[in-house]
Parts: C-alpha cells; structure tokens; sequence
C-alpha cells in the first residue's frame, strides 16, 4: 500500500467512524432524522423491526465499513458501503435542515457541500485498484488469451489434420495403384 493510501484512508473514514459511533449511542435522534426511510425500509422488510434497530444497523455498518475502509481491508466493497451511506446522509440532512433564516440556509449549504465532498472521496476509493488491473480488466484480457490460444490451437489442428489426411490419401492411392496395376 502506498503511503498516500496509508495516511489518506483512515483520514477519510475517520469522519465516518465517528458519525457511526454517534449514530449507534444516539439511535433515538438518528430515528428522529431518518424517520421517513426508516419507515420506508421497516415496511419493505419481510419481517417486523424497529426503526430504532435500523438505526442502530446503519450505525453499525457506517463503523465497519469505515473500520475496514480505514485498514484496507475490502476497501472498494467497504468505500461502495460508505458511498451510499453518505449519500444518505446528505439527502436527509438537506431535507431537515432548518431554512428559516440566512444562517440556517448557509449552514444548510456547506453542510451538503461536506456530505457531497465526503461522498465523492468514498466513491473514487470505491474504483481505486490501488495498482493493480480492475477484475474487469483482468476478465477482458482473459478472455482474449483464451481466444488467441484457441485460435491457435484450431490451426494446429487444421494444419496436423489436413497433413495427415493428405499422408492417408496418398497412401490410399498408391495401393489402390498397386492392386490395380498388379
């Protein structure tokens, strides 16, 4: 890992860490904030649960997925994870944010300009292959091996079959001549 990556990961999801932690010893307020999807997402569930729970599970996975994130452990799964959770997170804060007054209006503003920054940064670690080749890219070439070698192989095969083929026939022909000639 390189040492930008070393400094810059924890950085980066130190923000997350904490606003997980906050969320899990406050669930009511974070219930309070996320009401609306809370009960969206309980009502979609197959099975019955609180909306505190909930609250409580994306506290949870916001701490994880930056503990991981922070390590390098599942990175780009783990920045994916944190991507949507921020962008959750700006969506509900710009909808509650109070915009009575010039400040709150302001506030409002840089504190979505944070949470857009915030998932910006998450979903290009999200795409960092730190070096090395994408999966995809890894498939696609591949995939291209598999055709050349077997593009190779089918003119081997065509070349020693034909030559073979070629070998009988004459072979066949001088003894039909012999028998015939005999």
């Amino acid at each position: 890992m390189s040492l930008v990556r070393f400094l810059a990961r924890p950085m980066l999801a130190s923000s997350f860490v904490l606003a997980g932690v906050d969320k899990l010893r406050n669930a009511d307020d974070t219930v309070e904030q996320l009401s609306p999807l809370l009960r969206r997402a309980a009502d979609a569930l197959p099975f019955q649960t609180d909306e505190k729970v909930l609250a409580r599970v994306i506290g949870g996975t916001q701490v994880g997925a930056g503990v991981l994130f922070a390590t390098g452990k599942a990175a780009r799964l783990s920045a994916s994870l944190l991507a949507v959770i921020s962008a959750l997170n700006a969506f509900v804060e710009w909808r509650s944010a109070d915009i009575s007054s010039k400040e709150g209006r302001d506030a409002r503003r840089t504190q979505l300009l944070k949470n857009v920054t915030l998932t910006g940064g998450v979903l290009l670690a999200s795409v960092d292959t730190a070096g090395k080749p994408s999966l995809a890219w890894r498939a696609e070439h591949l995939a291209a091996d598999a055709r050349k070698t077997a593009s190779h192989l089918a003119s081997d095969a065509r070349k020693t079959t034909g030559k073979k083929l070629h070998k009988a026939d004459k072979a066949v022909r001088k003894a039909v001549d012999h028998a015939v000639g005999a």
